[in-house]
């Protein structure tokens, strides 16, 4: 019974904690409902401790306390997973950002007749 009550008190804490980062601006749309999903799943395998040798059952797993952890355990990999191609695809954007702001600095020093682009010319220094 104490497992049950602290998995649904984590399951709101969870949920509060969510709604706290994206009233702060500091999780986006996406996120936080992946977040509550997971927040949602354990409040509902606290409240409900029948579902999972239910789930069990329905999905041919005959010791039904495994499906949790293996179903946990899918879910972070995807996560991982999504979170690489997220990288990956920022990384190819600030590349090729990269080279564009080198074309366009390049453009700038050729057309502004060797001044660099902050408006002073490499020959101006400070004087002291």
């Amino acid at each position: 019974m104490t497992s049950q009550i602290t998995s649904a008190v984590l399951g709101i804490v969870l949920a509060g904690a969510i709604l706290f980062l994206v009233r702060r601006d500091h999780l986006h749309g996406p996120y936080a409902l992946w977040w509550f999903a997971v927040a949602a799943a354990t409040f509902a395998l606290g409240v409900f401790p029948k579902l999972i040798p239910w789930l069990g059952k329905v999905t041919g797993i005959f010791y039904a306390p495994v499906l949790p952890i293996v179903v946990g355990l899918s879910l972070v990999l995807i996560r991982m997973l999504k979170l690489d191609v997220d990288r990956s695809k920022q990384e190819r954007q600030i590349r090729r950002l990269t080279q564009k702001l080198a074309i366009l600095e390049e453009e700038i020093e050729r057309l502004g007749g060797g001044r660099s682009p902050m408006g002073a010319s490499e020959n101006d220094s400070p004087t002291r």
